[in-house]
């Protein structure tokens, strides 16, 4: 992980590899020129206030993402600048907007894989953009070679960078210091979730899963509880059975409890961790199960998400749940038309056993409601009909209350993961109507995304406020990486759940 450190120092005089400044397009006043961003005044006064004219020769025109290398100036003792994209230069009274901060710093990270140490001299006006910095830079800066040896390592990748110097964050400032210590907390347990995400599913089984949360749960105080097939099958978790029927992995149902002594708030966070799919009886086909070891990101979100609220020491009781299964097809999986009967006490008809998440999700919906929390939230990689509506970068809020919605929307763009209300259209309930059970697993084709929501949704107790998010959208980028976000898992779900704990537990929720 990059080392991250406050710094004061003047940018000439910095031994590092390299110095990141900030661009923007101009505001129109200014005729849409290159403007030098805040921080990188020295930078520019180097170059006899030359800079912006420098980088629009070589081609800069401050679009976000955008990144331009020249020779740093005479008498500095780094030998680059590196010039980043913000977008649009903000107005007289606003500052640059935290997620452009956060994006520009993950760019520049990455670009700077395989150096020591890079000063990166973006605007910090406030707590707020050291904290939007110091993520992008760690979250730009994360690689996944845990499977990579010798040449194939060496040729595909670079070590990432060592050591980032945020110049304006002040080291004895309060406010600047917690807010970097938060988003190293924030940002090691995201990049733990892609880690997750990352691994191949014949070492990530369910039970090695559940072993990952009882060693992090040990290190940072929180309490675990591991359900194996034999105390599932005990309680009646017939959901989850059913769907780590057909593996020879184990299912295993993970319960979370971080507590706070002064916490008179209690939050749910439930995560679907199929750590396979293959659809099972009813097969995925050639070319839709490539990635499908990306179907437990919603459990890696929930995992991550809890391990960083006991690392900020957040006033709010947060509980994970994660339900994890592998699902496959043999002579013991469950085929379609069977009924289980779920831990709710409810039975449901399996009309087709890829539509399995929303089986293991809940049982542990109905787990977390015995607890009566003030809010559930469950967080899935659940439906390809949402990554129809909204594509692969935005994923889908819905919720049994409109407010409780708004605010998780709300949250979700703030730390900059992009989010869509979606609605619950009661008609569409219907569609899963059955003959032989309570509920099918199945109903109408389209909307088949609502459809899902609709059937979670049966499985909170009733006057619980809760939410789902459907990201099977962002949860895995199958593209070329961008701003912070790399190739493979992305760890999409992690900061809302996280500023969704944070608003609680001050307060500003319910």
């Amino acid at each position: 992980m990059t080392a991250l450190t406050l710094s004061t120092a003047a940018a000439p005089g910095l031994r590092a590899d390299a110095i990141v400044v900030g661009v923007a397009k101009g505001s129109a006043s200014k005729s849409g020129d290159l403007v030098v961003a805040p921080g990188a005044e020295a930078v520019d006064h180097a170059y006899d206030g030359r800079l912006a004219g420098l980088l629009e020769t070589l081609g800069a025109s401050g679009a976000e993402g955008e990144l331009t290398k020249l020779p740093a100036p005479a008498g500095f003792k780094a030998p680059l600048v590196v010039a980043v994209g913000l977008g649009a230069e903000p107005g007289e009274d606003a500052g640059y907007d935290t997620e452009a901060l956060r994006r520009a710093a993950g760019v520049a990270a990455r670009a700077l894989a395989g150096s020591k140490k890079a000063a990166f001299a973006l605007p910090v006006e406030d707590s707020g953009a050291v904290g939007a910095i110091a993520e992008g830079v760690l979250l730009g800066a994360y690689a996944f070679d845990a499977y990579k040896e010798g040449d194939a390592k060496a040729k595909n990748g670079k070590a990432p960078l060592g050591e980032a110097a945020l110049l304006g964050g002040k080291p004895r400032d309060a406010a600047h210091k917690d807010a970097l210590a938060r988003a190293v907390a924030v940002a090691e347990e995201l990049n733990r979730a892609r880690d997750l995400v990352n691994t191949p599913p014949n070492d990530l089984t369910p039970e090695a899963f559940a072993a990952v949360a009882q060693a992090a749960a040990k290190e940072h105080g929180i309490k675990v509880q591991v359900l194996d097939d034999k105390a599932l099958t005990k309680g009646g978790y017939g959901g989850i059975l059913g769907v780590g029927g057909g593996s020879e992995a184990k299912p295993r149902l993970v319960k979370l409890s971080y507590t706070h002594p002064e916490a008179d708030k209690h939050l749910a966070f439930v995560g679907k961790g199929i750590t396979y799919d293959s659809g099972g009886i009813s097969l995925k086909p050639a070319g839709h199960n490539e990635t499908m070891k990306c179907d437990m990101a919603g459990a890696a979100a929930v995992f991550a998400a809890v391990v960083a609220a006991a690392r900020i020491g957040l006033k709010v009781n947060v509980t994970g749940w994660l339900a994890l299964a592998e699902n496959m097809p043999s002579g013991s999986a469950v085929r379609p038309g069977d009924v289980l009967r779920m831990f709710s006490g409810k039975t449901v008809e399996v009309l087709n056993t890829d539509a399995e998440g929303r089986l293991v999700l809940a049982d542990a919906l109905w787990a977390a409601s015995a607890e009566e929390p003030d809010a559930i939230v469950d967080v899935a990689t659940l439906t390809g009909a949402m990554m129809l509506a909204l594509g692969s970068r935005t994923f889908g809020v819905m919720a049994n209350d409109d407010a409780f919605r708004t605010a998780l929307h709300e949250a979700a763009e703030e730390v900059g993961e992009p989010a869509w209300p979606m609605p619950l259209p009661e008609h569409l309930r219907k569609g899963m109507d059955s003959s032989v059970a309570d509920i099918a697993n199945m109903g109408e084709r389209m909307g088949g995304g609502l459809v899902a929501g609709l059937f979670l949704r049966e499985f909170v107790a009733d006057g619980i406020t809760w939410a789902h998010l459907d990201i099977a959208g962002p949860a895995f980028n199958e593209g070329g990486a961008f701003g912070y976000t790399p190739k493979g898992g992305t760890g999409t779900a992690v900061r809302t759940l996280v500023r969704l704990a944070e608003l609680t537990a001050a307060g500003e929720l319910g």
